[in-house]
Formats: structure tokens, sequence, C-alpha cells
């Protein structure tokens, strides 16, 4: 037992000192950065963040007591929870688009809401395992709204998904605290204005940005969910997930017209793991997939291929945005 939960402390330690680092490392870049992030430097730093989380996954392989079986979970929730933050962020490319953020501000609003997604996932994630140790029945009510989400992500056109000034918490914002709009270059959310403290239309884009992620985070739970309920499996995998979001959002934005299929691929992958979930509540499924640990990395592995491969394909036959070959 002591060696079991020193493995398991010890992980934990990398796991809070890797993101520490990476967290300020990337910081430190942002903050530094007064020029636009281009597609090639961003490929670079997405790259080094999947490295270190598939890294974390060798270290699981190596030091747990079930090396093995944790490390393959760790490694498809990784990739669920990364496929579902690559269709936020067209969500948040869509809503600087909207709203006219220039790109040398995108960075600091980027990593405020990393941050911010981060602390909701662990606070969400931690609170649904907690609902789900005591009344397991909620596994098939997270199973039926996943299926419901991937049905409505399917369904749902562009222009549905988000009205950036209809949103709430931007209406009362705008109308009853006092905006700055003097320095329309400021990367600043407050400034002081006359001897009183003013918001500024970074600080609104911010107040979007943030209740979007209370929604994206409360997702989280049953995706992540339907993988495993292991704290530390669902922790670790959700945080890595986010860490590296940054510099893939301006990856994303610069080729994000190469990922015309990603959200059906997503939305198939929802699909999968509702049904999972609630198949699960039948004992010889539940114990067959429990036996079976790569099929869920496996299908969430093929759908995320094709819908790229299939993105690939579309383009290359219409590269000039024309009608859906496959329809």
């Amino acid at each position: 037992m002591f060696q079991v939960m020193d493995s398991l402390t010890l992980l934990w330690l990398i796991f809070a000192v890797t993101v520490l680092i990476v967290f300020s490392l990337d910081l430190f870049v942002v903050t530094h950065r007064h020029s636009p992030v281009g597609v090639a430097s961003a490929l670079r730093w997405t790259g080094l963040w999947v490295t270190v989380a598939l890294a974390f996954g060798a270290a699981i392989f190596a030091l747990h007591p079930r090396g093995h079986e944790i490390a393959m979970l760790y490694i498809t929730g990784y990739l669920m929870e990364y496929s579902l933050s690559v269709d936020n962020l067209f969500v948040f490319i869509l809503i600087f688009s909207l709203m006219g953020v220039r790109e040398e501000a995108q960075p600091k609003l980027i990593k405020l809401g990393i941050f911010l997604s981060i602390v909701l996932r662990i606070v969400f994630i931690l609170f649904g395992v907690a609902l789900v140790q005591h009344f397991h029945w909620l596994i098939s009510l997270f199973g039926a709204l996943l299926i419901w989400t991937a049905w409505k992500m399917l369904t749902s056109t562009e222009d549905e998904k988000i009205d950036p000034k209809a949103n709430p918490f931007y209406r009362i914002a705008a109308r009853f605290l006092p905006l700055y709009t003097g320095d329309p270059l400021t990367r600043r959310l407050v400034v002081r204005h006359e001897g009183k403290l003013c918001i500024t239309p970074l600080f609104l884009v911010f107040l979007v940005i943030g209740s979007t992620n209370v929604v994206f985070a409360l997702d989280s739970i049953p995706a992540i969910m339907g993988i495993s309920q292991d704290p530390f499996v669902v922790v670790t995998s959700s945080v890595f997930a986010v860490l590296g979001l940054g510099s893939l959002f301006f990856a994303l934005r610069g080729v994000m017209a190469m990922f015309k299929f990603l959200q059906h691929g997503v939305s198939i992958i929802l699909f999968f793991i509702g049904a999972k979930m609630i198949a699960d509540l039948y004992h010889p499924v539940g114990e067959w997939f429990q036996a079976h640990l790569f099929v869920p990395l496996l299908v969430i592995a093929v759908v995320l291929i094709v819908s790229i491969v299939l993105s690939v394909w579309h383009n290359r036959l219409s590269p000039s945005g024309g009608g859906n070959p496959l329809l």
C-alpha cells in the first residue's frame, strides 16, 4: 500500500510541476510577444505541448501501479478532451472575428481563457466524479446529455452557435460598468480614467469567452467520465488537453478551412461515448469495455483521422469552397 500511494503521489507531483512550468513558460512567451503569432511558430509550440502530454502518459505507464490500464485511459481521455477543445477553439475564433479583436490582443485573452478553463474543468469534473460515486445512475443521464449535445452540434449552423453581444454577462457589464474607449490599441482589461476604474472592450470579450468556458467545462464532465471516473485520469487528461490550446488556437486560425468535417467527427465521438455510458449500465457490456480498454481510444483516433482526411480531400476537390462532394 505504501508503494502504491508513493507512486501516485510522485505522479501527482510530476503533473503539478509540469503544468506549472508549461503554463509559466507559455505565459512568459505570450506577455513578451508584441507581434502576431504565425502558423509555423504556433504549430511548433503545439507539437511541444502534445509531446509533453504524451510523455506524461509514458510516465504513468512506467510509474503507476496499474500502468498499462491507467495510461490507456489517460491517452483516451486526452484525445477526447483535445478533440472537444479544438471544436471550442473554432468558437473563440468566431468570437474574436465578430467582436473585432486585434491579433496583438488575442494571445492575452486566450491565455486568460485557458487559465479559467483549467480551473473550471478541475472544479466541475471533481464535482461530477463525486456525484457519480454517490449516484451511479447519473452515468446514464450524462450519456443521454452527450447524445443530445452530439445531435445539437451536428445540426446547428455556425450562425446559431454564438452571438457575442447577446451574452447576458456582456450586456450587463456594457450597461452598468463605465466603458473606456479612448485607446483602441490598449491590451488591458481595466484602466483608470479620470479617477475611476473603467472596463475596456477587451474586458467585454473576456466576459464572453469566460462564460462560454463555463459551458465548455460543463460539457467536459459527461465526456471525460464516459472514459473513466478515476479523479487522477480525468484531471490530468483534461488539464493537459487544455494547456496547449493557446498555440493550437493560432495554428487553427491559419488553417481552419482544412478542418471542414472536424465538427462532424467530434459529434460522432460524443455520440459514441454517450451510447457507451448508457450501455455500460448493462453489466456484460461494462465488463467487455473494461476488458477492451483500447476500443474507445481506437474509435476516437480513427474518427479524428477520418474527419481530417475527408476535410483535406474535400478541400482538394473543391478548393474554392464549392459544394460538398459527399452529399
